[in-house]
């Protein structure tokens, strides 16, 4: 049945306001990053003023913001590998050897996404502090890839079922082992999908403030909790804070409109027979 004129008119408009609506907070943020702390505060809101780029030199060099940026790039490529070796051997033995408890065992997986993380913050925090891990890098990556990890299972198992499982017989027949057929066999016929994870992998991790402002303070703290950094006792300098947001979220933002295509090809993988 096509869609008449009216109807594409309609659901064109509804598409542009909803991404404007979900645009207007990012615009708003880079706007105020360009204004003094007094316009910023103005009320009602400026939407002419004199745009100074003195807070992002003040968050570029009197701030650590380089750091920052260095740690979550080591974080967010560090926890999505680590990741991926893990679920990769999980999400094969799942898809290709289930047992009657496979759904059970990725339900359970998934159920744990739905506890709130501020429940188990306090054992996390004292494995940490106990086992040298607090404020380190390898620690944040331990957690962050400990969190995504259901994610990456799920992601995975969902791309390896729609790999024939004729294919990976006729390997094993072949001689082929477990890490030849995940080489060999899953790598390029799931690669869209295995890319599609390490990406939504990287832009979870780059976006996890909780832990990263409770797990850190000063060596191993990412532009989560450096965006932090700008709230004091006296209140928020929103001026810097917003700048310090832009600067951000930028890398990331960059990163997703440099791999959409990548992206969408890879969760979109088997749907199409």
């Amino acid at each position: 049945m096509r869609s008449s004129p009216l109807q594409k008119f309609i659901v064109a408009v509804l598409g542009w306001t909803v991404a404007l609506l979900m645009f207007f907070p990012v615009a708003w943020m880079v706007l105020t990053s360009f204004k003094t702390e007094i316009d910023a505060v103005h009320s009602p809101p400026l939407l002419v003023f004199h745009p100074t780029l003195a807070n992002f030199t003040h968050v570029i060099y009197l701030g650590n913001y380089l750091g920052a940026l260095t740690n979550s790039v080591a974080i967010s490529l560090g926890s999505t590998v680590l990741g991926l070796l893990i679920a990769m051997p999980a999400a094969y033995a799942m898809a290709f050897f289930p047992n009657r408890w496979t759904k059970d065992l990725l339900l359970w997986m998934l159920s744990t996404k739905m506890m709130p993380a501020v429940g188990v913050l306090m054992p996390i925090y004292l494995l940490c502090q106990r086992s040298g891990l607090l404020d380190t890098l390898s620690g944040l990556i331990l957690v962050m890839m400990l969190s995504n990890l259901p994610i990456i299972v799920w992601m995975l198992y969902t791309f390896f079922k729609e790999v024939p499982g004729d294919i990976i017989e006729a390997s094993r027949m072949d001689g082929a082992g477990v890490l030849a057929q995940l080489r060999v066999v899953l790598l390029p016929l799931a690669g869209p999908g295995i890319a599609s994870t390490a990406l939504l992998s990287i832009i979870l991790s780059w976006n996890e403030a909780f832990w990263s402002i409770n797990l850190t303070s000063v060596n191993a703290a990412p532009l989560t909790a450096f965006i932090a950094t700008f709230s004091a006792p006296e209140g928020l300098f929103w001026a810097k804070l917003s700048a310090a947001s832009t600067l951000a979220v930028a890398p990331i933002l960059i990163f997703g409109w440099m791999t959409q295509r990548q992206l969408v090809r890879g969760l979109t993988f088997g749907a199409v027979k």
